[in-house]
């Protein structure tokens, strides 16, 4: 197909990834997804640090794009997502089943926790846009809250043994690795999220990273997105 093109059964392309149509998707979204600007720092990070050889831990997957990107680009042996909106989870898999993925990626409906007193499920709210929706309740903009199922993220990463992280969620970064241990991973890809706990939270997460022997790649990071990788790489 001639470039700049989309096939019939994509509304967008994004780094070569077909991109369903769905409620989800606007003029400015679309937009976005074609110019590859959608989610761009996230992406070029993943893109730059996943190799062949590497299993994926994406944790937040919003519409499958991030995931399906560095699944069809990078070809890792095994990408395994985790989205805690439940109402995402039939178009992110629809969007793995187009591009021909579901070898090699999946996603799972849960919310993964690292502290030792893990809920069996957690209230999640449901925002006006998904891109809001989170643990942290979102005040008039709340549309709806559902429970979403915890997972346990030592046994997650013990049964998948993953060498890459990525994560996007929304605020929840820094509770989540406050108790996480970070040292199978020789990369991390991380958005952070000072809106949700402050400047103080977000130099509270470069500190884990740092003490987990993960560094900073400047030329593929920047201030809210970090692509980190061990640092006797």
């Amino acid at each position: 197909m001639p470039d700049g093109q989309i096939e019939p059964q994509f509304a967008a392309m994004c780094h070569g990834v077909g991109v369903p149509p769905s409620r989800y998707l606007h003029d400015g979204r679309i937009a976005r997804l074609n110019a590859g600007q959608y989610e761009g720092d996230e992406i070029k990070g993943a893109l730059h640090v996943v190799e062949e050889s590497d299993v994926v831990l994406e944790i937040g997957a919003g519409i499958g794009v991030v995931g399906g990107v560095v699944a069809a680009r990078c070809k890792p042996r095994r990408i395994l997502s985790f989205e805690a909106n439940p109402e995402l989870i039939p178009e992110i898999r629809a969007l793995y089943d187009a591009n021909g993925l579901t070898d090699r990626i999946g996603v799972e409906n849960a919310v993964l926790i690292s502290a030792p007193d893990r809920p069996q499920s957690l209230p999640f709210y449901l925002h006006k846009s998904y891109l809001g929706s989170s643990l942290s309740h979102p005040g008039k903009k709340l549309r709806k809250e559902v429970s979403v199922p915890t997972r346990d993220f030592a046994s997650v990463c013990a049964g998948l043994a993953p060498t890459v992280l990525i994560m996007d969620i929304e605020g929840g970064e820094l509770e989540l690795l406050r108790h996480a241990d970070l040292s199978r991973f020789r990369a991390v890809v991380l958005e952070f999220h000072p809106g949700v706990y402050g400047i103080d939270g977000m130099r509270s997460l470069k500190a884990l990273l740092r003490e987990a022997g993960l560094r900073q790649v400047e030329a593929v990071s920047t201030r809210t997105v970090w692509t980190c990788i061990r640092a006797a790489e």
